[in-house]
């Protein structure tokens, strides 16, 4: 006996939650039916590129900025005018970022202000009703 664990291929408890997918939301009986036809081969697949993506993680290669992960070319020049460039994009993403957050407080501000004004309003109609 397999025990109850869901699996690859045609199989009544998968072929049950498929049709269940479909009834509740059609893109999750989409994606069984997906897991039903190739889940043998995206586990095979998996298995392949997990040390691959484990290795580029090692060496830095999942970074979050532009320049992780990119090796040196060999040409002094050229390296150092990419190393130039990645820097300057971070520092325009960076003022890019603090921009946003300005903006977010500034928006922040403006509801709290409306929602003072309303209050008021809602405050002053109801001691002269």
């Amino acid at each position: 006996m397999h025990g109850c664990t869901l699996r690859p291929g045609f199989h009544p408890l998968s072929i049950g939650l498929m049709v269940l997918g479909f009834v509740l939301f059609w893109p999750i009986g989409l994606a069984v039916l997906a897991y039903m036809l190739w889940g043998d081969r995206m586990r095979s697949k998996w298995n392949t590129l997990k040390p691959q993506f484990e290795q580029a993680a090692r060496q830095g290669g999942f970074q979050g900025g532009f320049s992780g992960g990119f090796s040196r070319t060999g040409n002094t020049a050229f390296d150092e005018y990419r190393e130039a460039e990645f820097k300057r994009l971070e520092e325009e993403r960076a003022a890019l970022d603090r921009m946003r957050d300005e903006f977010d407080e500034f928006l922040r501000n403006l509801r709290r202000a409306k929602d003072q004004e309303e209050f008021d309003r809602f405050k002053s109609t109801r001691h002269t009703g």
